[in-house]
């Protein structure tokens, strides 16, 4: 086989911010592996609702589930088990796509699938998508970085020290999947709501977006995990 494996990005949620380039892939696709999760009331996926949404074919939709839990044995194991189904297709011929919600190659787990399909020998393409901050600025209408200012985008892992000492220095920081570090964002704005704007994102490119830069209600939220933060100085 010399055709790769496609990983198709699909943007943070809005079906009209998949690229042209992705679009098409799909559109060839023999199989879309989408990455799903198990609520308590079935199997959730925000990757599925998109592409239903750019109406594929949804016999060709095959959700993999992803536990969703900071212990990453059981992902990895769903992982592995998403590589060996698929390469077991890409052997018979098939077009094969693997899609990920955002950028495929930013905070992205997908990442060890496509390191095991690149240790195998298979060829690979990733397609490029939008991240969800660059989408939040859109929809807050802010210019997130001008002229020679400097961004640094984190996981939601940072503790207090650390985002004390980034804004201290005035750089601008986007802030991913913020559950992790709820505490050390509410100490942060406490301290330093009279030097930074803080620009709070639930949910960028779906029905239920939201985005504040309210102090009191940004700290009356309990974070989801598709939230994000941007700070920037005043």
């Amino acid at each position: 086989m010399n055709h790769p494996i496609h990983f198709v990005s699909l943007g943070p949620g809005d079906p009209e911010l998949i690229t042209l380039k992705g679009l098409k892939t799909l559109q060839k696709a023999d199989i879309i592996y989408c990455p799903a999760t198990q609520g308590k009331h079935g199997i959730i996926s925000r990757a599925t609702d998109i592409l239903k949404a750019i109406e594929v074919d949804e016999s060709l939709i095959h959700p993999f589930i992803l536990p969703m839990s900071k212990e990453r044995t059981d992902a990895l194991n769903a992982y592995n088990e998403l590589f060996l189904d698929a390469q077991a297709e890409y052997l018979k011929g098939k077009q094969i796509v693997i899609v990920a919600e955002g950028d495929a190659g930013f905070y992205s787990s997908i990442q060890y699938v496509y390191d095991k399909f690149e240790e195998a020998g298979i060829p690979v393409d990733r397609i490029a998508g939008i991240p969800a901050f660059i989408a939040a600025g859109a929809l807050a209408g802010i210019h997130i970085v001008k002229q020679e200012e400097q961004i640094n985008v984190i996981p939601g892992t940072a503790s207090f020290d650390e985002l004390s000492a980034k804004i201290e220095n005035g750089m601008i920081i986007v802030i991913m999947k913020l559950p992790g570090c709820q505490e050390a964002i509410h100490t942060c704005i406490r301290q330093y709501a009279d030097k930074a704007v803080f620009h709070y994102f639930e949910n960028v490119g779906t029905g239920k977006e939201y985005y504040t830069t309210d102090i009191a209600t940004i700290h009356s939220k309990d974070f989801p995990y598709f939230s994000l933060l941007i700070i920037q100085p005043r």
